[in-house]
């Protein structure tokens, strides 16, 4: 690619080197031959001047030696007579064309035989016309074109020159960030979404570098969170199912007992299944925080519900302050907060389990405690994701902790022993109250209390 650009670059100079140059060099070559004709027309008068002061004085034939018609002195100088004779000087023999022409008129310019000729009149009162003929070869002109030409020619080559230097140059710093971006896109299809794309001051190709960057970081980002929705819904879709599944084998191995109970409590636990697939849908969508006020009632009897039906032999206490603040959160997100700390307390913890609603000045708190020794984890370790196979408290307390951040609030471990945690929601601001002053008592409404 190299190669090509600079070619282009040395081609398009050749053209117009070419367009520019040809006619450069007829113009340079068209001035020489007229600064020869008029140079030789310059010496012709000269000469005419001479021969006819020769006349005036007397003097036939006249003289024209010592006139230089030329700079280099190549040039021939002659005189004729009407006859056409040759009465003085160098040149041929008897009159050519442009002396013939020229006799008793204005000056003429002609070439003939390789040469270029002025012939110029001369008329003095009371002798025949007489006719001073200049030339000088044709070649020399050509030569000192075609030096010019040279010239030219070495100047069209050191152009050429640099342009190609020039072009490769700014060829290798076209190309170079192109073939860093091939290999920038190639490790991001092959997974690497670390990649970044090369800055090369180029503006369109900083530009691309940057979209690349762009979609690398989206991918990267879609990737993970795919990964988090796996293990998230592998975690979280654990206990639906064993539910579910103890709810049929309950059924089969009990035939005398009626199905109906058992379909219902199956039915129960798809629904249940079917809401925890739609929250983990939605978190992984991304999707924004609700603007509709949290029904803390209905969340609170889910819960309340899905204790039942995990008959666990545990008692569940839920406690809710009867005034409340409002808050803009989204129910699934909540009831899947507690789904998992309520899964914390039944498999790690002890004893009864305890729900509690309260105002937390500014916020909505709802504890989730229980009976058991304790936790020793630190709260940084605590909330971190970890693998699905792994001991402890795994991924299901990194997806709460994601979810009430989503949601604007924050899930900590208030107490470790016994163990509390705490989910923090913001509240809804007040309106504000505008207070309007009257000073004119007219200006009140008529329906408006007195």
């Amino acid at each position: 690619m190299r190669r090509r650009i600079a070619g282009l670059a040395v081609a398009a100079s050749v053209l117009a080197i070419v367009l520019f140059g040809l006619p450069l060099a007829v113009g340079v070559a068209a001035y020489l031959l007229g600064d020869e004709r008029a140079e030789l027309e310059r010496g012709a008068d000269v000469a005419a001047i001479t021969v006819a002061a020769d006349i005036a004085t007397g003097r036939v034939p006249p003289s024209s030696a010592g006139i230089d018609i030329t700079d280099d002195g190549t040039g021939t100088l002659a005189v004729y007579d009407t006859s056409g004779a040759r009465l003085v000087g160098t040149g041929p023999e008897v009159a050519d064309g442009p002396v013939r022409a020229a006799v008793g008129d204005d000056p003429v310019a002609g070439d003939t035989g390789g040469d270029l000729v002025v012939a110029v009149p001369v008329n003095v009162v009371g002798h025949p016309p007489l006719v001073v003929r200049a030339s000088t070869p044709r070649s020399d002109v050509y030569l000192r074109a075609g030096l010019v030409w040279a010239a030219m020619a070495g100047l069209a080559l050191v152009a050429l020159t640099a342009v190609w230097v020039l072009a490769r140059r700014y060829a290798a710093r076209l190309v170079r960030p192109l073939e860093e971006l091939a290999v920038a896109a190639r490790q991001l299809g092959e997974g690497d979404f670390s990649v970044r794309g090369p800055r090369s001051g180029v503006g369109e190709i900083d530009a691309v570098g940057g979209a690349l960057d762009s979609t690398a970081e989206r991918l990267g980002s879609l990737l993970e969170r795919e990964r988090a929705f796996s293990a998230d819904a592998s975690h979280q879709l654990r206990t639906p199912l064993a539910g579910l599944r103890l709810e049929l084998e309950s059924a089969i191995e009990n035939p005398d007992r009626d199905p109906r109970a058992a379909i219902v409590a199956g039915l129960a636990a798809t629904d249940r299944l079917q809401d925890t697939v739609d929250d983990l849908l939605a978190l992984a969508r991304d999707t924004p925080r609700s603007t509709d006020p949290l029904d803390v009632d209905a969340v609170l009897e889910e819960v309340r519900a899905q204790w039942r039906a995990r008959d666990l032999g545990r008692t569940l206490t839920v406690r809710c302050d009867p005034a409340l603040p409002v808050t803009l959160a989204s129910a699934a997100a909540v009831r899947q907060v507690l789904t998992v700390l309520l899964d914390n307390a039944a498999v790690h913890g002890r004893g009864a389990v305890t729900v509690s609603v309260r105002d937390a000045a500014g916020a909505l708190a709802v504890d989730v405690a229980d009976e058991g020794p304790g936790i020793e984890v630190a709260d940084a370790e605590l909330f971190v994701r970890r693998s699905s196979r792994a001991a402890g408290h795994g991924i299901g307390l990194a997806l709460a902790r994601s979810l009430a951040e989503a949601e604007g609030g924050r899930l900590r471990l208030t107490r470790p022993s016994p163990p509390t945690f705490t989910l923090l929601l913001p509240v809804q601001a007040p309106p504000a109250v505008t207070i309007m002053s009257v000073t004119n008592p007219a200006a009140i409404p008529a329906s408006a209390p007195q």
